[in-house]
This record gives C-alpha cells, sequence and structure tokens, in this order.
C-alpha cells in the first residue's frame, strides 16, 4: 500500500478488556496519525460511550466479559436501538483459525486482525476500509458488510444480488487458466 492516508479526522473506538493492549492498540493508532480515539474495556461501556460518540471505526477485542466482541458485533450490527450499524468493526484476537475468522465474518465484523498486532497490518485494515468500503447485505440470517471480497472471475453460479453486473441469464464456467470452458443459459 503506497498510498499513506490521513486519519486525522477519523473517529476511532477501542474496546479491549486489558488495559496493556488497550494502551498499544491506542499507541498503535496515534502514531498513524489517528487523533480522535476514544477506548471502552468491555462491550457494555462501548455501547455507552456509542450513544454520545458517534465513532467511525471501531477495533474490540474477541475474548471479553461479560459480552464477546461477536455478541458486541451482533448487538451493534442488530438492536433496534444500535446508534450505527453500519460502523465498521475490526476484529482483533489471538485465535486466528479459519474458523474463527469465518465466525467474525458471519457476526458482522468489517475486518479480522490476529494477534499480536503490527502496525503495518493494523493500518493495511484501516486502509481497506477506508479505500474500499463494502455494501452492507441484509437477509433473514445476517445483516453486515457484503462478505465476498471480490467476485471471482470463476465463479460459475448465479448473480443474485442487484449490484451484481448481470448482463444476460448466461453464466460462463471458467477453467484454472480462465478459459471459457461451457456457457450455461439460466
Amino acid at each position: 500500500m503506497n498510498q499513506i492516508l490521513d486519519l486525522s479526522a477519523i473517529r476511532f473506538l477501542v474496546v479491549e478488556g486489558n488495559p496493556n493492549m488497550r494502551a498499544i492498540i491506542e499507541s498503535i493508532l496515534r502514531v498513524l496519525g489517528a487523533r480522535k480515539i476514544k477506548t471502552a474495556e468491555d462491550a457494555a461501556e462501548a455501547l455507552s460511550i456509542l450513544k454520545i460518540y458517534n465513532a467511525d471505526i471501531i477495533t474490540s477485542e474477541w475474548m471479553m466479559e461479560p459480552l464477546d466482541g461477536i455478541e458486541f458485533t451482533q448487538m451493534i450490527r442488530n438492536a433496534k436501538n444500535s446508534p450505527n450499524p453500519l460502523v465498521p468493526i475490526i476484529m482483533l484476537s489471538g485465535h486466528s483459525e479459519q474458523v474463527r475468522i469465518a465466525e467474525a465474518r458471519d457476526s458482522g465484523v468489517t475486518e479480522f486482525v490476529a494477534k499480536p498486532i503490527s502496525p503495518e497490518v493494523l493500518y493495511r485494515r484501516i486502509a481497506e476500509i477506508i479505500l474500499n468500503p463494502r455494501q452492507f447485505v441484509r437477509n433473514k440470517a445476517f445483516f453486515g458488510p457484503d462478505r465476498r471480497r471480490r467476485l471471482s472471475e470463476k465463479y460459475a453460479s448465479k448473480l443474485r444480488r442487484k449490484t451484481d453486473k448481470e448482463a444476460s441469464s448466461e453464466h460462463i464456467v471458467l477453467d484454472d487458466n480462465g478459459e471459457n470452458v461451457k456457457t450455461i443459459q439460466a
């Protein structure tokens, strides 16, 4: 990433139970140029802060009590009294197994950062949020950022979203070299 973003006007909320880690995250954000940072030690405090502070980006630890980061994210996304269900949420966790990342994504998390965090990785996730914002999707089982990072050229199923480029009702199946293998009429 060659572009350096000015983060001085971005409002951050750092939700982290460990005071040392909270201070580290705040310090990293300051080094990256952030000036508007609020912190909370748990989800309940964060929800109170969000009533009066319109955060642009939230970083949240996964392992918190009494509400963990997944439950906190689901409250932000789905509660009727949520102050901003569209706010980008970066989940921080020492557990970076694929199943955990998928669970975070499926709860409505925007980005995921494995601990220990580095300034470079956190910056890349923030830049991704700013430079490539994802549309939100709502259905019976999910509300949150579109879980697809990008549409694969090899994608062979029907394009179902209004934002998908659906020029016709035919679908082209490509092989690993990107060659047109067959066309299917839907």
